[in-house]
């Protein structure tokens, strides 16, 4: 086999790939779970929800 076909045949897979894994990001029915996974890091516990400000100010 040439360097060149295997080359190609490596590309095509990899495109497919690509394609695959960006379908299954952007499908329409996972939109719910990552809007939330990308809310975690913004939204607080409802128990440390005080603490946090009073540390804050603490340490400065």
């Amino acid at each position: 086999m040439e360097a060149g076909l295997l080359r190609g045949i490596m590309t095509v897979i990899w495109l497919v790939l690509f394609l695959g894994i960006a379908w299954w990001a952007y499908s329409p029915s996972r939109k719910k779970r990552f809007d939330e996974a990308a809310r975690l890091a913004l939204d607080e516990p409802k128990e440390n929800a005080g603490r946090a400000s009073t540390t804050s100010k603490k340490e400065q």
